[in-house]
């Protein structure tokens, strides 16, 4: 019996070369932090939003900053503070006295790439402003929607650390977000690295050293080829079992979304694609499930109380399961 040679099915070339070369601009700056940068690029190619969560002072707004000037796109970035309202996030109609009618003068919102920093300092009614467009890429005022052109991805930020002056996230608004990523302060060897690049580049402006090297049409492409990647039926079977585990477990209190389900299907693709592969593994379904399901859970009061994290559990379940091969 002749030995098959396995053949790729999609031609990740392009992909592959796209992904190298937006990773290659945003490493001329970022030093470690390699975690971060992977999902970020993971969920830009899944079509999702992220979560960015970590201390002041970690490069969570200098990375998206990056991402965005990696990408020629449309850039936009809003600083979320208590007083902030809705129309200032999503726009307001102007009275155009020549015309004696209201035009409609779009706001930030209005963008491919928005960075929303400190999106927790912001009110809920503020926050019930980013429900629709998140989840439909839509915006409606007035009785009029406005269609938000693609790609359209949010990159925000949080400090876990400073509560005073903050709104906790509705678990709707985290349900439209992809990834959470938690960033944790460099190494003792890559802040010497930071000290010394940032030394060397003297009172030259960091970004300026970055090309944009990927168009809005090329992202569409990469996106169509992601929805392609093979998907075997086992594999859809033990995500849903993963995610079913969420709602029996003793420590959470509430469990998953099918969302969550879809979400983890979505980004596995993506890292599958990452990776050169045009089939989805069971290694990629775990790479991606602790940044997917940790701001989904809700622990139990006691295990709060305890100190057990959503992390924890989340590799409990994992272990708990029979892995497909």
């Amino acid at each position: 019996m002749e030995e098959q040679i396995f053949q790729p099915r999609t031609d990740l070339t392009q992909l592959s070369q796209a992904v190298e070369d937006l990773r290659r601009q945003i490493k001329k700056i970022i030093v470690g932090q390699d975690e971060m940068v992977r999902l970020i690029v993971t969920a830009l190619l899944a079509d999702g939003h992220v979560l960015i969560e970590g201390v002041p002072g970690v490069a969570k707004t200098l990375t998206a900053k990056l991402v965005a000037k990696s990408l020629a796109v449309q850039f936009s970035r809003i600083q979320f503070t208590p007083d902030l309202m809705p129309s200032d996030v999503l726009g307001t109609p102007v009275f155009n006295p020549k015309e004696g009618s209201f035009d409609f003068k779009k706001g930030p919102l209005f963008s491919n790439i928005v960075l929303i920093d400190e999106i927790n300092r912001a009110p809920a009614k503020t926050q019930a402003a980013l429900f629709e467009v998140m989840e439909e890429k839509q915006i409606t005022v007035d009785g009029k929607t406005y269609m938000m052109q693609a790609p359209f991805m949010v990159l925000a930020t949080q400090n876990p650390i400073e509560q005073e002056g903050t709104y906790r996230l509705p678990e709707a608004q985290l349900d439209r977000f992809l990834f959470k990523i938690v960033v944790p302060y460099p190494g003792e060897q890559e802040e010497f690295e930071i000290l010394n690049q940032f030394h060397n580049l003297g009172n030259e402006n960091p970004l300026a050293s970055i090309e944009a090297v990927l168009q809005a049409a090329q992202i569409a492409a990469i996106r169509q080829q992601v929805k392609m990647i093979v998907f075997d039926e086992k594999l859809l079977q033990f995500i849903a079992k993963l995610v079913h585990n969420t709602r029996n477990h003793k420590s959470i209190y509430l469990g998953a979304s099918p969302r969550a389900s879809l979400a983890i299907m979505n980004a596995s693709k993506a890292m599958a694609a990452i990776k050169g592969r045009d089939f989805v593994t069971p290694e990629d379904i775990i790479d991606v499930v602790p940044s997917i399901l940790r701001h989904r859970i809700i622990l139990a009061p006691d295990k709060e109380m305890e100190g057990v994290t959503e992390d924890a559990v989340i590799r409990q379940i994992i272990q708990s399961m029979d892995i497909p091969r």
